[in-house]
């Protein structure tokens, strides 16, 4: 089973990517109890971003995009994850699923997860990421995990729920997702009811 988590931070180290790692954390946390082996790989969007604009130029991909989009389409379960830019997802996140078939992701179970400076633009997850992947089909996990700035290192309080326990609810919503999809499905039957559910909510 494997669980690919796409950051589409630009900076190094990232809190992109740092939001990416600590996902990708829960969902691992939930699937081994479980005996389910999950192999993770992280899809660097920085490193591609050349690649990328050659390909939306051209529609040819080289070979290290061409991997990536193999993996992210491939994948049992997708995090995707991107800084919060003009108050919506970076040209890079988008430009880079732009190129994936609009039926590659049909079904798939995705988390959503953003970071940015300030808590105000939390909203993105709503507004732009969802509808996105719910455009193309995808099984978007019910909690969406925002970051600001002065969510890293807090645990909330009696009130509000803290960034480790969003991270913790997300990542198992998506391992309970991964894990009720089956290994190998048939071509009629490759999302589960809840999944067919959810996928069809698309706008169009």
């Amino acid at each position: 089973m494997k669980l690919v988590a796409v950051s589409a931070g630009l900076s190094t180290p990232s809190s992109t990517r740092l939001l990416a790692d600590r996902l990708a954390e829960a969902v691992h946390g939930e699937l081994a109890p479980q005996g389910l082996d999950v192999e993770t790989q992280v899809v660097e969007l920085r490193g591609l971003a050349v690649a990328v604009a050659n390909n939306l130029v051209t529609g040819f991909p080289p070979p290290p995009l061409a991997a990536a989009i193999e993996a992210v389409t491939g994948a049992a379960g997708l995090i995707a994850a991107t800084p919060v830019f003009t108050a919506s997802y970076s040209g890079l996140f988008k430009s880079f699923f732009d190129l994936i078939d609009p039926q590659a992701l049909t079904g798939k179970p995705v988390l959503i997860a953003a970071t940015g400076g300030s808590a105000r633009h939390s909203l993105v997850l709503e507004h732009a990421l969802r509808p996105l992947f719910s455009y193309l089909r995808a099984a978007v996990v019910p909690t969406a995990v925002y970051a600001a700035s002065e969510d890293w290192g807090s645990g909330g309080d009696a009130y509000t729920e803290g960034l480790p326990a969003r991270i913790r609810r997300a990542g198992g919503e998506l391992a309970a997702l991964m894990a009720a999809r089956p290994a190998e499905a048939a071509p009629d039957d490759d999302v589960t009811a809840l999944e067919r559910q959810l996928s069809d909510l698309r706008f169009d």
